[in-house]
Parts: structure tokens; C-alpha cells; sequence
């Protein structure tokens, strides 16, 4: 009885055994090369091969009887390329040009002379396992695998179809260059090559995305930059862990100080020329394969209310258009507030014409003046949204004649007063004066909490929400920098570019909040 149940446990431990021998046998992807090359083409098609799109092209190198092999991907590679410049030269120049050189070389020694002598390719990179040939093919790479080597060559043949050139949409100036970034890394970055002979800038590729692996850059000025905010930036790229980063929006939110802040701490740009003068201040850019929008960090509040064309245009207009933009900014986020706050808590406040003339036009809404507010200012959100997502031939068309016909028709139900679409037409026109995008989805989110606090406490609700919002504002920071610098901490020579747009001859320093390596703009 004893055997039997030995050799039971023994049948038992069998499976087990097999089991662990297939755990612990490696994947297909961590395999090396063999000098087999039918043995090679077989890993490689059991990883791959499923793919309609992926091709194996088997052939002989020129009339020596070696066998060879290419793999690539249809629509991700240039065929041209891999037909004129690869094909040609191993099956048809080969035999004629290398026939001497061939009889003394053997084994992994012809993927040296191939790579060497024989292909006209700028990038040739020599790997020695599958899960590395994978990924390179699958970002338009072709791969040559050649018989009695125990390395692959891969060839840079990837060419993507990108848009051409055109005027960002989202930065639109009178006057300025006229070229935005496009969603090939390699022109955005050849945009900032291209932007005049600059000394010392640094380009430095990482790769994000655990399953999608994209190719990302920071760009900066190695001789200005503060060496701890470029550690900074790259640490915090690092920790980014995700399958798949599609866009520069995704690493802004990973990078950011503060994710529960309404604030934007990171500034998105299309613009090659706001990213340069970025980088000439110190700053870092952040670019992203696959998108068109450019990050810089650090970023404060008052850059998000400048554009390019400040500095194009004379200092006295370019200050005068700041000072607009940051009248555009209040009348965006307190106006509903105020107005709710007077009609409902401090008429006194109103002069007597003027209330009279408001009491009348809204005695027969029946509504209080939130409810009113809330119904325009919610109306008018919905028609901005739509007339994003409508096709570009309806949309501004849609937004104009749907807010007339909704004010108008309100006004005449007795919805709401006639001095409220009014309002409101007011503060939809200066959330529109703001050059940044991410700015004014800001403003318009706390306009509706400013018109909150106006409804319960009125005028003091306001200037209680205004003073939350500062120490907020105050508190933040945006990779070490204070948000609301050079007002906080105070630094009265920097206001030369805060407000007021001084002469450029007056801004011959940097903003000493990035501890530039070189605090004197040259010349």
C-alpha cells in the first residue's frame, strides 16, 4: 500500500513539473537571434505575424545563395526606400560590387559589411532579440535578418503622413509668424532648430507608455536653464506610468503640482515661437509625438493672459491690449456675480435712474435674478460647446443666430430682463478676448461659483470668493515657482513685463524667480 501511494504522489508531481517548465520557459518577444534564419522568421511571425499589415520578405543576397529577409510594415514604412535603397542594393549591386570583399566575410561579419558597405541608410542600429526587432517594426522601422547571423539590422525607413503646415488655430495674431506645430515630432523639433542659430539647446528623448510607446522630448537652453528644474521636469516624466499617453494633455495633468486646482499649472502652446521665448527665459518645453500642443514649465498667471503679439507690436499698444485683456479677464468672472448681487441684496448701490429703469424691465420676470442668471449664462455655454462640435461652415453661424433668437425670445416670455442679456452678452465677449484656451474654461468655471456666493452673502459673498481665490492663487505653485510671480513674492523690477509691457531695451534681465544660470539677456 505504501509503493502504491509513492507512485500515486509521483503521478501527481509529474503535471506540476510541466507546468513549471512552462512558467518558467521564456515568451517569444525575450528570445535571441539564432544563426538560423527559417528559425528566426518563425519567432518573429509567431509574435507578429497575425498582422495583416505586417510583411516577411524572403530573398537572396545577389547570387551568393545566402538567404535574407525584410520586415515591415505596410503604410508605416516607405516603400520607396526599402525598394530603390535596400532591394536593389542587396539583390542587384551586390554580387557585381562586393564579390571579392564577400569571400572573406562570414557569419555576424556580413551584417557588419552590409551595414558598412552596402546599404545608402543614414539609421542602421544592430539589435539581438525579437521583443526589440518587434517594437521597431512596429513604429515603421524594416527590419534585414540574413542567414548565419545572430544580429538583426534595422533600417530607418519610417515615414508617416502628416498635415502640412498651417496657422494655429487655437494663437491667432495680426502680426507674427505664421507656422504652427504639426503631430510629427520630428518637425515640431526641427521648428525650434530652424528658429534661428541657437547656441546650447539641448533635445532630450524619453519614451511614455507602457503598451503605445511614444517618443517625448524636453527642450532647453542648456547655458540658461537651472540645472535642478531640468532634473525636476525629467523626474516627473519618469514616474508617468500609463498603456498609452495620446496626447500632451495627458502629461500635463501627470506633471502638474496641484491636479485638484482649477488652475492651469502647465502652459499648452502650437506656437514655435512662444516656446522659444520660453526657453530664452529659462523655461522648459515639453514635446509630445502624435500632437500639435507644445507644454512649458514652469508657468504663472500672468503668462497665461500674454501673447506673442505684445512683443511684435510697439510697447505703448502692447500694453495697452494687456491691460485690456486683464479688464476682460474680471468683466469675464464677476460680472453675473455683481449684477446678482445688486438686484437682489444692494440696490441702493445702483443709481436711481438706473435701478428704476431695471426694477421696470424685470417686474414681470418671475424668477429671482440667480435663476435668471443661471438660465442665460447655462444657455450660452451650451451654444459655445456647439458651436465647437458643429462642422466649421455652421458653427459660428449656429452660435451668433441661436444666442440672438434665445435672448430675444427670453426677453419677450418674460424670462429674463432685457439689462441681463445684456450682462451676459458682456461676459461671453471677454471670456473670448483671453489668448488661452485652458484659461477661459477657468473663468468660466468659477464664474458660476462667484455667482453662487453672490446669491447667498451678495456683495460680501463676492469679495469673499475674490479673497479665497487670491490665497489660493498665492498658494499655488507651478514646479517650484510661485504662481502669482513677480506680485507674490514682490519684486517691483520685474513688473517691467507683468501689467504693463515696458520698452524691450528696459528688459535686459530674466526673471530672476528661475534662477537662470545667465540673468542678462545678451546684448
Amino acid at each position: 500500500m505504501r509503493e502504491r501511494k509513492l507512485k500515486v504522489r509521483k503521478k501527481e508531481k509529474q503535471p506540476n513539473k510541466i507546468e513549471d517548465q512552462q512558467e518558467s520557459k521564456p515568451q517569444g518577444s525575450n528570445h535571441l537571434f539564432t544563426d538560423d534564419l527559417t528559425l528566426n522568421l518563425e519567432l518573429v511571425r509567431q509574435e507578429i505575424g497575425h498582422n495583416w499589415d505586417v510583411h516577411f520578405r524572403e530573398f537572396n543576397i545577389g547570387r551568393t545563395g545566402i538567404r535574407a529577409s525584410i520586415i515591415f510594415v505596410d503604410g508605416l514604412s516607405d516603400k520607396d526606400l526599402i525598394n530603390k535603397h535596400i532591394m536593389t542594393s542587396l539583390m542587384v549591386d551586390f554580387t557585381t560590387e562586393y564579390k571579392q570583399e564577400l569571400s572573406f566575410v562570414k557569419g555576424s561579419d556580413l551584417n557588419k559589411f552590409v551595414k558598412n558597405q552596402v546599404l545608402p541608410i543614414s539609421e542602421v542600429e544592430e539589435i539581438g532579440s525579437i521583443k526589440e526587432l518587434v517594437s521597431k517594426v512596429l513604429t515603421g522601422s524594416t527590419a534585414l535578418l540574413i542567414d548565419g547571423s545572430l544580429d538583426a539590422l534595422i533600417l530607418g525607413t519610417t515615414k508617416l503622413k502628416t498635415r502640412t503646415i498651417e496657422e494655429p488655430v487655437s494663437e491667432a495674431l495680426v502680426r507674427g509668424p505664421r507656422v504652427g506645430f504639426t503631430e510629427s515630432l520630428s518637425d515640431n523639433t526641427s521648428f525650434l532648430r530652424g528658429n534661428g542659430e541657437i547656441e546650447n539647446l539641448s533635445l532630450v528623448k524619453f519614451q511614455v507608455g507602457k503598451r503605445s510607446k511614444k517618443d517625448l522630448v524636453v527642450a532647453y537652453i542648456n547655458e540658461i536653464v537651472d540645472p535642478e528644474l531640468v532634473q525636476e521636469v525629467e523626474k516627473r516624466i519618469k514616474k508617468i506610468d500609463l498603456d498609452n499617453v495620446p496626447e500632451s494633455g495627458y502629461v500635463e495633468q501627470l506633471i502638474e503640482d496641484n491636479y485638484l486646482s482649477p488652475f492651469p499649472q502647465v502652459q499648452s502652446t502650437e506656437r514655435p515661437d512662444r516656446v522659444i521665448a520660453a526657453l530664452m527665459e529659462g523655461r522648459v518645453s515639453i514635446l509630445l509625438d502624435g500632437t500639435p500642443f507644445a507644454l512649458i514649465v514652469p508657468v504663472t498667471f500672468s503668462m497665461m493672459l500674454q501673447s506673442p503679439e505684445d512683443y511684435y507690436e510697439r510697447w505703448i499698444p502692447g500694453t495697452f491690449i494687456r491691460l485690456l485683456r486683464y479688464l476682460a479677464a474680471i468683466l469675464a468672472l464677476f460680472t453675473p456675480a455683481l449684477y446678482i448681487a445688486f438686484i437682489s441684496f444692494h440696490p441702493g448701490l445702483i443709481p436711481t435712474k438706473l435701478a428704476i429703469s431695471i426694477i421696470g424691465a424685470r417686474s414681470s420676470v418671475p424668477f429671482p435674478a440667480l435663476i435668471e442668471a443661471l438660465f442665460m449664462e447655462i444657455s450660452i455655454e451650451v451654444l459655445r460647446e456647439a458651436g465647437l462640435r458643429l462642422p466649421k461652415p455652421i458653427g459660428p453661424a449656429m452660435g451668433i443666430v441661436g444666442g440672438l433668437i434665445i435672448g430675444e425670445a427670453a426677453v419677450q416670455a418674460g424670462i429674463v430682463s432685457p439689462i441681463l442679456v445684456i450682462v451676459v452678452a458682456l461676459t461671453a465677449i471677454s471670456s473670448f478676448a483671453n489668448p488661452q484656451y485652458s484659461v477661459g474654461i477657468t473663468l468660466r468655471i468659477l464664474r458660476f461659483v462667484a455667482m453662487l456666493c453672490a446669491a447667498i452673502l451678495g456683495l460680501y459673498g463676492v469679495i469673499l470668493f475674490f479673497l479665497f481665490m487670491t490665497s489660493h492663487l498665492v498658494k499655488l505653485k507651478s514646479f517650484g515657482v510661485s504662481y502669482m510671480s513677480p506680485a507674490v513674492p514682490y519684486r517691483l523690477s520685474e513688473w517691467k513685463d507683468l501689467m504693463v509691457r515696458m520698452p524691450l531695451m528696459m528688459m535686459k534681465r530674466r526673471p530672476k524667480m528661475m534662477h537662470t544660470k545667465n540673468p542678462i539677456r545678451k546684448g
